[in-house]
């Protein structure tokens, strides 16, 4: 989920950072779109990280019998 999220933010970016030329009062569009762009770039990289870390810890089951004979 994180990877689309963050396609999506980089997608959304790039077109308020090059396709778009509205007025907003106080608002760049190209300001607001590099935002996305590096919102998004920081959600792929974030998540990769995350997976990296889940894919990298195993857990280990012991198992030990003990016999009672006299």
């Amino acid at each position: 989920m994180g990877i689309g999220v963050g396609v999506v933010l980089i997608v959304l970016g790039a077109i308020f950072a090059f396709a778009l030329d509205f007025n907003l009062a106080g608002v760049e569009e190209y300001v607001l779109g590099w935002i996305l762009i590096l919102g998004g770039v920081l959600a792929i990289v974030l998540s990769l990280f995350q997976t990296a870390q889940k894919n990298r810890t195993h857990s280990t089951v012991e198992e030990r019998r003990y016999d009672n004979r006299p």
